[in-house]
């Protein structure tokens, strides 16, 4: 049976996908957010899991974790939030986060909650591809989840045709070995390494992250790709504008 995101990947049109975290601006927010997104033409939501001590996330992406955990957003929590999602919204919705709080919630369990809740994939930066394919490749299969890798400017070939195989829906694609938000605009350096991705024919399609903040840098970013995720602009408007700024935001990106 083909999941959400194989379908969503399917339709002929750049996807733009939307990086929140759960529990930010307030604890409250999620389901809402997730049902405005949806109403205003987003393709997929990336929903963050927050964590104390996140690696590659820019200073925005952070502020909003720290926020997100001192407002009360536990695994748990989110879980319940999402309890009856999928009475509410059909785009596919991904679950992103670090490994700790999966492994402590138990991976096999983590894994069954999000098949309820109706859960499409996961993205977890910090789980190495050798230890995800020997020891949770199976129970990821059994609960119908994808598990989306992330490959940037540094990866070999080698290792991206080995994500490649390993993957069923899209590669995440960081645009820059940095971290996320801190550039604006792409140069030619992005634009070599989306093409030398492209020319690799991968047997995944491409979602472009990082670095992606306005209808221009979206439409560079998916000349060569299929489409985009916007995490950092999008919480910096929503830490402004709050939810009310959905609407707006979303529209700002489809301008074509």
């Amino acid at each position: 049976m083909m999941n959400r995101i194989q379908n969503k990947l399917l339709e002929n049109k750049k996807l733009l996908s939307i990086y929140f975290t759960a529990g930010y601006p307030k604890l409250d927010d999620t389901v809402e957010i997730l049902q405005q997104l949806e109403n205003n033409g987003v393709d997929m939501v990336e929903i963050g899991l927050p964590f104390s001590d996140p690696l590659a996330d820019g200073p925005t992406i952070q502020a909003s974790s720290q926020a997100a955990l001192k407002n009360g957003m536990t695994t748990e929590l989110l879980f319940q939030q999402l309890k009856d999602i999928r009475k509410k919204v059909s785009i596919p919705l991904i679950i992103m986060g670090y490994f700790n709080p999966v492994l402590q919630f138990g991976v096999e369990n983590f894994c069954k909650k999000c098949a309820e809740m109706g859960i499409d994939g996961l993205i977890l930066p910090d789980l190495p591809l050798a230890e995800y394919e020997e020891h949770y490749a199976e129970i990821f299969k059994k609960y119908g989840l994808l598990n989306i890798f992330l490959i940037t400017p540094q990866t070999s070939e080698e290792r991206i045709r080995k994500i490649d195989a390993a993957s069923g829906g899209f590669i995440y694609m960081v645009s820059s070995a940095s971290v996320t938000g801190s550039s604006s605009g792409f140069g030619g350096e992005q634009e070599v390494y989306f093409k030398r991705i492209e020319a690799l024919q991968l047997k995944n399609p491409q979602i472009v992250g990082f670095g992606i903040n306005n209808l221009e840098t979206f439409q560079q970013a998916t000349n060569h790709t299929k489409g985009a995720i916007i995490g950092s602009a999008f919480i910096k408007m929503l830490s402004e504008k709050g939810i009310a700024g959905i609407s707006a935001f979303v529209g700002s990106l489809r301008k074509v």
